[in-house]
């Protein structure tokens, strides 16, 4: 009797552990089918676009919060957005933002894709040459520009820039500001790493001028050259690079590539006084020229944005050279300040203390969504993708909702700049002559190139570099 209660035992264990080995077998199959399925996804994103869709119906998935992989097939259920301008250079990625999934290319044969919904532009490469029309209802244009205006001036009109419908700008209006495209964090601002002393700055100043200058894009629209020009006649300026070049940098340290390298940053921290000078004048159009001196302790004596005030750390943290009427008073100033310790210190105080005052910056700096030089935080290009893809996604749930799509539409304040202005007393200057026979006439040829080009994008075909430039030469 206990022999058959064993053997009765061991038919039961060996039944139990068959039909273990069963259920195993069959879970590492379907996995291995899975791996196999995502391992194809992956390879075609990363090895060539996949083929467009054509002549299916406009059906969206929706994401699912919880799926580690999307299969092949499926990639083809999200929108596509395409730069035209390849700044990216991929030519085929399934990206997350958030909740939501979309497939960003520079793969130009999804223009006509059923699931194209974006066009993305880089607005220096932005050209006349080629555009996707005819454009479509559901076709959205978004413009990334965070460059200066002299790169392509047609943009800097009502009548381009509003042909957008989602921007990433400099300026602070613009859907996805760049205004602190230059600026690391808050943090940098307030070290010291590169500050040196005001005692030591005194005895640097036997061999050195109060001002350094360092440009060698030479007579730009904004007629700085002309303005130190007229500086150097008042007051001594060591300037390193190109324009109004008078004293030599080691050779290590010529190269334009240098100007983050740590020893050139330490020469120009030796200096009471850095001319900041951009090269164009438009509002927020703020470069390293302003945040380089306040990291190292320097003064920057400012000409740009109008509105630099708000941005500045305090509310004497720079010289501003549009408080003075011509750069005799400029110099006088700045004498001042170099024979008067305490005076100068006052515009220091803020970085010696750590004491950022102005709330303007920390909350742009606090709210903004990407980072710069921070391997932690997604770039301004990724948050830019990201901005459209998500509204994308907003008007393809509206659709399902049966609600009318919403409408983004770029404003003229999201990116304008002034007409070009030469000193009034820079008119026997290079920079005078710069401005009078090419940024001037520039600038004027660009506003009737921006109507052309509204015309014939709104007519919604195909137009020829001829036809466009007998419109913007049609008397």
């Amino acid at each position: 009797m206990i022999r058959m209660r064993r053997k009765i035992l061991w038919a039961s264990c060996f039944c139990f552990a068959a039909a273990l080995f069963l259920v195993v077998t069959l879970q590492v199959i379907t996995e291995l089918g899975y791996s196999e399925n995502k391992v194809s996804v992956i390879s075609s994103l990363h090895s060539g676009p996949l083929e467009p869709v054509e002549g299916h119906a406009f059906q969206l998935k929706k994401q699912e919060l919880h799926s580690s992989f999307k299969m092949e097939s499926d990639v083809s259920h999200y929108p596509v957005l395409l730069w035209w301008s390849p700044l990216t250079g991929e030519t085929g990625r399934l990206g997350q933002c958030g909740e939501d999934f979309c497939f960003f290319t520079i793969n130009k044969t999804y223009q006509h894709d059923q699931m194209t919904r974006a066009f993305l532009f880089y607005g220096t490469d932005f050209s006349i040459d080629s555009l996707p029309l005819p454009r479509k209802e559901y076709h959205d244009w978004a413009l990334f520009h965070e460059e200066s205006p002299k790169n392509n001036y047609k943009l800097f009109h009502e009548a381009t820039i509003t042909l957008f419908n989602h921007t990433a700008t400099f300026n602070r209006h613009s859907h996805l500001p760049l205004t602190t495209q230059y600026l690391e964090g808050v943090e940098v601002l307030k070290s010291l790493r590169f500050m040196i002393p005001l005692q030591m700055k005194n005895i640097l100043r036997k061999r050195l001028a109060p001002l350094v200058y360092v440009q060698s894009d030479c007579d730009p629209p904004s007629d700085r050259d002309s303005y130190v020009r007229e500086l150097m006649c008042h007051i001594e300026v060591d300037s390193y690079g190109e324009c109004l070049h008078n004293k030599d940098l080691p050779q290590h340290l010529r190269n334009p590539s240098a100007m983050d390298d740590g020893n050139f940053l330490k020469i120009l921290a030796q200096y009471k006084f850095i001319l900041a000078f951009e090269n164009a004048i438009c509002e927020d159009y703020i470069t390293e020229k302003l945040w380089r001196p306040l990291k190292l302790g320097v003064v920057p004596v400012y000409f740009g944005s109008p509105s630099i005030v708000d941005w500045l750390p305090s509310n004497r943290s720079a010289i501003l050279v549009s408080s003075f009427s011509h750069p005799r008073e400029l110099a006088h100033y700045i004498k001042t300040l170099d024979r008067n310790d305490e005076e100068y210190e006052s515009y220091l105080q803020w970085k010696l203390k750590g004491d950022i005052s102005n709330p303007r910056l920390l909350t742009a700096m606090k709210e903004r969504k990407w980072g710069v030089q921070d391997v932690t935080q997604d770039n301004y290009i990724d948050t830019f993708e990201c901005l459209v893809c998500n509204r994308v996604w907003e008007n393809i749930r509206r659709e399902e909702q049966g609600w009318l799509p919403r409408r983004w539409e770029a404003q003229v304040n999201h990116l304008s700049c002034p007409k070009p202005e030469a000193f009034w007393f820079s008119s026997s200057s290079p920079g005078w002559t710069s401005l009078q026979k090419l940024w001037i006439p520039s600038f004027e040829q660009s506003k009737k190139e921006a109507l052309a080009l509204r015309h014939l994008v709104e007519r919604n075909r195909n137009f020829t570099a001829q036809e466009f430039w007998m419109l913007v030469f049609k008397e």
